[in-house]
């Protein structure tokens, strides 16, 4: 399959969102709403989804799209678009720049293409489970063999003990090197370009999940739900090195 048109328009997606996005980031009067699900929302993410799909719907009007914004729409071909205008609402509702846009690509319920987009620090991350470009440079995960010398990197630190083993993660936070919130996908961003070695969501939904797996994959490491099971239809993440994955998820599981 030629995924060049696609990975071209998936561009045209990252960069025309976010151009939408930026004039609002660190506004003093971007209004926050609150979702039935008790999560944030601003009319960045909604005007940015929105966006999205009009131009997803004229350029290839038999595909489906998936957003968190406004739902799906279905489409009568094999290709599903999933959207996640911005991920890290929270993070861009304080002014701080560890959010992004998600943007997907499935071909019959598997994600083939994926992309990260940081407007604010003009960083497009796309990844297509062979490889893994930062604005057109090839990159990939640093080696890290040893949990000891490992940088671990969590979204929110409360949710493991929440959704997961919470006891198992803090005993594996506490034998890293060094452990951070640079959540969302902003963190898999900088594990993809070797800058950290774990990252691990406890909980997350479809959007959030979907276009990291062909990101991680091209960036050469290893990505599954918190148990080690194949994350497409999954709701947590694990993605490491493919040295490093098999003792976190050890390490997680715990009893």
């Amino acid at each position: 399959m030629d995924l060049k048109p696609y990975r071209d328009f998936m561009t045209e997606l990252a960069l025309k969102s976010g151009d939408f996005i930026r004039p609002y980031f660190a506004s003093p009067t971007l209004l926050v709403e609150t979702k039935e699900d008790q999560t944030p929302v601003t009319v960045a993410d909604r005007g940015a989804e929105a966006l999205m799909r009009s131009l997803i719907e004229k350029k290839f009007p038999n595909d489906s799209i998936l957003g968190e914004e406004y739902g799906v729409k279905k489409g009568t071909s094999d290709f599903t678009w999933i959207l996640d205008p911005i991920d890290g609402t929270k993070s861009f509702a304080s002014a701080c720049p560890l959010f992004g846009t998600l943007i997907a690509l499935a071909y019959q319920g598997t994600p083939i293409l994926g992309c990260i987009n940081q407007p604010v620090l003009n960083q497009l991350l796309i990844g297509d489970g062979s490889s893994t470009e930062l604005n057109g440079r090839s990159v990939k995960i640093r080696s890290c063999k040893e949990i000891s010398s490992a940088t671990l990197l969590t979204s929110d630190p409360l949710n493991p003990g929440k959704y997961q083993n919470g006891k198992a993660y803090e005993t594996l936070a506490n034998c890293v090197k060094l452990t951070r919130t640079w959540g969302d996908c902003y963190g898999y961003l900088l594990l993809a370009t070797g800058w950290a070695d774990i990252m691990c969501d406890p909980i997350m939904n479809s959007w959030d999940i979907q276009a990291l797996i062909p990101i991680v994959k091209g960036a050469g490491g290893t990505i599954t739900d918190w148990q080690g099971k194949d994350p497409v239809n999954g709701s947590s993440i694990v993605a490491t090195g493919k040295e490093l994955h098999p003792q976190i998820i050890a390490a997680l599981n715990k009893a």
